[in-house]
């Protein structure tokens, strides 16, 4: 069987020279070979028959969802693979209300699932910052975003996943049992993947009621280090916020030239962004207040909107941050994380390697679980002197986030860009357990081969 016979419509199948560009470009990867195909299949079977020509013709396979990554996950980098993109497997395909879940395709974009299930009373937690990533994408990194602090990751949300093997078998991981103590559980062995263990094609996704009412507060302080102080005294208040984002008020400042409108508050060096939501408005607001009291001592200005629109626009600085930046210089923005009494200690570090290694450092993050996303900025440096500089603080960096027993990626995966710190930071036995298990699902190394280890 040729490709030609599983995917028939010429505009869902693109071999050699006809691959187009989007596919051999990515920020992070300096050089891309050429690949031998990309197939865009709309059905659960046609995966199943794509990677089964895949293993007939010895080809690697990689996954693609909407490549919004910026681990390097989805990129070729040996030449000749055969890429499945599954972005036009996108469809909702039903809402239990008995069971709370949504089945879904991986091709379908978070935001649209955020927007689906709202209107019908429902929410999924999980909000990573691109709303333009897809579930699939999402399971294989496991990813986190704003509201983990309350509500968790990808991984507390997947009910149940179908995927494809390296072989082209199915299986169907997990269940819509709430409780399991039924042998091994495969589905959490899958989620975080990086898609080297197989292709999902449908995914069951647990849903929880929607909060009737959200407040937002925006606080702003002298310094990142009191900042830093302030997410801590939140956690330890007691309020359980539903986000607590930091941002450095340059950082603020490249959100703000892109949108075209200032940040509320304009006072101090660093703010948090803080998010509380629930169902009684005397028990939100006995919350805030409980914040207020604990924050004054620390903080130089507290907002707390009333007004949705107010709120609306302060998420979106925060969302806007590197849009804004890329228009004025090269960045790598990092995704390092550790335990959360950790979190202003790592912050203080970062600042020293500014110093020590002359380059720009920012800082920006979901504070409230010690996911810290630092940014490095490249400005007038030459190659020579960016790509030494940037290589000796990532060094400095991720020797200090293992002694603070953190981890290299929190939500972002590891794919190529972070693949040489995860074995440096990992103990040699959890990597050959770790390899030992791709190899009993992908024996002959098919599978998005050279990521993660």
């Amino acid at each position: 069987m040729e490709l030609q016979e599983i995917i028939k419509e010429k505009d869902r199948l693109f071999i050699g020279e006809e691959v187009p560009k989007e596919y051999l470009t990515d920020p992070y990867i300096e050089k891309i070979p050429d690949v031998y195909a990309v197939a865009l299949p709309t059905r659960h079977e046609e995966v199943v028959e794509l990677v089964k020509f895949a293993k007939e013709k010895q080809l690697t396979i990689i996954a693609r969802g909407a490549g919004t990554g910026v681990a390097g996950a989805q990129v070729p980098i040996h030449g000749q693979e055969l890429i499945i993109d599954v972005k036009l497997m996108n469809r909702i395909l039903g809402l239990d209300e008995e069971t709370f879940t949504l089945t879904v395709e991986p091709g379908v974009l978070v935001g649209d699932i955020h927007q689906y299930v709202e209107s019908l009373g429902y929410f999924y937690p999980p909000d990573p910052a691109s709303k333009h990533s897809s579930i699939g994408g999402n399971v294989a990194t496991n990813a986190g975003g704003i509201r983990a602090v309350k509500y968790g990751v990808t991984r507390d949300y997947v009910r149940e996943m179908t995927v494809v093997l390296p072989s082209g078998e199915e299986m169907t991981l997990g269940s819509l049992n709430i409780k399991s103590s039924s042998g091994y559980d495969l589905l959490d062995l899958f989620i975080g993947s990086e898609g080297t263990l197989g292709i999902t094609t449908e995914i069951k996704l647990r849903l929880l009621p929607l909060p009737e009412m959200e407040q937002t507060m925006l606080i702003s302080f002298e310094d990142v280090f009191k900042a830093t102080e302030g997410a801590l005294a939140i956690l330890a208040s007691g309020a359980n916020p539903s986000e607590i984002e930091l941002f450095e008020k340059e950082a603020v400042y490249y959100a703000e030239e892109h949108l075209g409108y200032p940040l509320q508050s304009q006072l101090g060096e660093a703010y948090l962004l803080v998010a509380l939501d629930g169902n009684n408005e005397l028990e939100l607001k006995a919350r805030i207040n409980t914040i207020i009291n604990d924050i004054e001592p620390l903080s130089l200005e507290i907002l707390s909107f009333t007004d949705s629109d107010e709120a609306r626009k302060a998420k979106l600085i925060r969302d806007n941050i590197l849009i804004g930046l890329m228009e004025f210089t090269q960045y790598e923005m990092l995704d390092e994380v550790v335990p959360i009494n950790k979190f202003a200690e790592l912050i203080h570090y970062t600042k020293g390697l500014q110093e020590k290694h002359g380059l720009r450092v920012l800082n920006f993050g979901h504070s409230g679980d010690g996911n810290v996303h630092t940014i490095l900025m490249r400005g007038d440096l030459t190659d020579e002197e960016w790509q030494t500089r940037r290589k000796a603080l990532l060094d400095d960096l991720y020797i200090k986030v293992k002694e603070l027993g953190g981890l290299p990626s929190a939500e972002h995966g590891i794919g190529t860009v972070k693949k040489p710190y995860l074995e440096e930071m990992t103990d040699d036995v959890n990597l050959q357990y770790m390899r030992k298990i791709k190899e009993i699902f992908d024996p002959e190394n098919r599978l998005n081969p050279g990521k993660l280890f």
